[in-house]
């Protein structure tokens, strides 16, 4: 089965509680056998609130996985602003809206002063893929570098730099790949010895490189959001030609935390990027945005737009659209108005100190909310079936979390950021439970 071995397998389909087998059949049948659910067993969720999902027979979970809800599931003021606008008026973006350009500037005024122009798109796949034709039409060159376990959505053109989706064999002709972050004791080269080798094999191929493309937090090669060499990567390929798109369609708004508020908001304004000198060219951003309905972005530096513009026009039907932008500015002022990075910063860190008491974790690394947390099984090494294992054993009791990197050997925990204290204590006190019961 291609992609992350905590999807749910159909040929256990018979296993399944009748209710829960049936409503998979139903949509095997309808939906095509490419979707994939999570877990063992699946579980349908009927609502939610905060970090809090509910099942259909009332029993209560808690969301230590999904960021897609980033000030929380169901928020009532962005669902009043979606129900406003819907009400009043929803129409594409070649009219004009006051609330557009209003959140624009809002929005802008978030990120440095040099990333002038945001465009809107619907998903953060539209985004990376307008990100790349930018890109393209500014360099004039072809070639992209990603990471070894990337994704980075589901269009032709990003599928083909998402290995984490299509494999390393799936890379589009002119995409490549390189294997940082891969630890030193691995025999591992940092991330910017493994980019020059690669813009020398371009360069043999004849192809310009258009842009280094990541993922701010590293997030499916295990999360990462302190990667030494970076800048020196962004570096090498700026001197060749290419742009650096920094992803945070993952890392972004406050989910990384920040000690001040409305401060920080962006992944490669960490320590490890920004403070590095390195200003990407391009920001590409989505999921949180608008905290589930679609709406997501491009950021870019006005010169790119306009030799962009002076090419090809941008149009999309709903990109953008007012309902869209009531929910993404209800999100936005939710997040400063609650301190919701404030909140990530200071119960990640305490979540990050909890799990490192813990039996068999080598390593925690992230930062907020976003942690990726390496186990290792009982024999003291990577085992990807004992953290599947102890994913699902979570999800038993009412836990969600997921795993990342390309061996499946480190749980990945990214919560709505209203994740509280006590969502921390509960989530460290199953996960030990779950733990000490593998000794």
């Amino acid at each position: 089965m291609t992609g992350p071995t905590t999807y749910f397998d159909p040929t256990h389909l018979d296993e399944l509680p009748a209710k829960t087998a049936d409503l998979v059949r139903r949509r095997i049948a309808v939906l095509g056998p490419a979707y994939r659910l999570f877990y063992r067993e699946p579980v349908e969720f009927v609502r939610g609130e905060r970090a809090h999902l509910f099942d259909r027979d009332g029993n209560h979970y808690l969301d230590a996985y999904n960021n897609v809800p980033s000030v929380g599931h169901a928020h009532p003021r962005v669902v009043a602003a979606i129900a406003e606008q819907a009400a009043r008026l929803n129409t594409h973006t070649r009219y004009l809206d006051a609330a557009t350009v209003a959140y624009a500037e809002d929005l802008l005024s978030t990120f440095p002063a040099h990333l002038g122009n945001v465009m809107f798109t619907c998903t953060g796949s539209e985004a990376n893929d307008l990100a790349l034709r930018i890109a393209k039409v500014a360099t004039g060159g072809t070639g992209v570098i990603v990471t070894w376990n990337a994704y980075h959505g589901v269009t032709t053109e990003v599928a083909g730099v998402s290995p984490s989706l299509v494999g390393i064999e799936g890379l589009a002709p002119w995409a490549r790949a390189v294997r940082a972050p891969v630890p030193a004791a691995d025999g591992g080269a940092d991330i910017a010895e493994a980019v020059r080798a690669t813009l020398g094999e371009l360069e043999i191929l004849g192809l310009k490189p258009a842009a280094l493309l990541v993922d701010t937090v590293f997030a499916s090669d295990g999360v990462h959001p302190d990667l030494p060499g970076l800048a020196e990567a962004v570096a090498a390929v700026r001197k060749a030609g290419g742009l650096f798109i920094a992803d945070e369609v993952q890392p972004g708004f406050g989910r990384l935390g920040s000690e001040v508020p409305g401060a920080q908001l962006w992944g490669f304004e960490r320590p490890g990027f920004g403070k590095l000198g390195i200003e990407p060219d391009l920001v590409t951003i989505g999921k949180p945005m608008g905290n589930g309905h679609p709406i997501a972005a491009v950021v870019a530096r006005p010169e790119l737009t306009a030799a962009f513009a002076a090419r090809s026009r941008y149009f999309n039907t709903f990109g953008g659209n007012p309902v869209a932008i009531a929910a993404a500015q209800a999100t936005l002022d939710v997040l400063r108005d609650e301190d919701l990075p404030g909140n990530a910063a200071r119960v990640g860190r305490r979540l990050a100190e909890g799990i490192r008491s813990l039996p068999f974790v080598a390593e925690v690394r992230g930062s907020g909310l976003f942690l990726g947390v390496d186990l290792v099984g009982p024999d003291g090494t990577p085992d990807e079936g004992f953290t599947l294992d102890v994913v699902d054993a979570m999800r038993q009791r009412r836990v969600l979390l997921a795993t990342a990197g390309s061996g499946n050997t480190t749980l990945k925990i990214r919560p709505p950021l209203p994740f509280d204290h006590a969502d921390a204590d509960r989530l460290l006190e199953e996960l030990a439970a779950v733990l000490a019961g593998r000794r």
